[in-house]
């Protein structure tokens, strides 16, 4: 069986340098995350980045819902892609790390794409279910012990033939090593099982970053 590559460092900057060029405040938030020390692990790759620009160009995707944006990296990177009518709603706990995020997109001048909501996300998924909104893209990407949950409610908020995508699924790999049976592996091991067994959408796993799961409403 061909085994899959290891994205290290210096092939994940040949990939951005043979790919779309990296918006300066994109370097910029890379730099900054790269400053924190663990918390940097809360980045989407840039190889995921990459992805979803691409996934959103030709799906002509105008409406994104984000559920954890962390310090934008992400949301900015989805804003560059989408047309002048497009518009993204984060949602985010954290108010430190989301007054951060907002800075880095006016620095981009990407502030009117995009809609950042502080609270409990499950909260205002409840309030965003009673407004009547519907998104072409989700990305969950915020506390696995809630997965399952955000999957629910945000299944219900998205247009047909829209895609959800989750990240983190591959947990470091750990979700296959049969010896690591911590909390978090087994959530994800679970919520993987669960997705499996949906038959409303097309799925699959995709080895970028961490493990993310993209999937489309059928």
């Amino acid at each position: 069986m061909i085994k899959n590559l290891i994205i290290n460092e210096n092939l994940e900057n040949y990939i951005r340098e043979n790919s779309y060029d990296l918006h300066p405040v994109q370097k910029d938030i890379i730099e900054y995350n790269n400053s924190l020390g663990n918390q940097k692990k809360m980045q989407v790759s840039v190889t995921q980045s990459y992805f979803f620009q691409f996934l959103i160009k030709t799906n002509n995707i105008k409406n994104i819902l984000e559920i954890g944006t962390f310090t934008g990296y992400s949301a900015l990177t989805m804003a560059l892609s989408l047309p002048k009518n497009g518009k993204i709603t984060c949602l985010d706990i954290n108010e430190e790390t989301s007054k951060k995020a907002i800075n880095f997109f006016k620095k981009a001048k990407v502030e009117n794409l995009i809609e950042l909501k502080i609270g409990p996300a499950l909260e205002t998924l409840n309030q965003i279910k009673k407004q009547n909104l519907f998104f072409d893209m989700i990305f969950i990407d915020a506390d696995k012990e809630n997965y399952k949950n955000y999957y629910i409610e945000c299944f219900n908020l998205l247009k047909s033939k829209g895609f959800i995508l989750i990240d983190n699924v591959l947990w470091h790999g750990d979700v296959a090593d049969p010896n690591k049976n911590d909390k978090l592996t087994n959530i994800l091991r679970d919520f993987n099982s669960f997705l499996r067994k949906d038959d409303r959408i097309h799925r699959t796993i995709l080895p970028l970053g961490d493990g993310i799961t993209i999937c489309r409403k059928i």
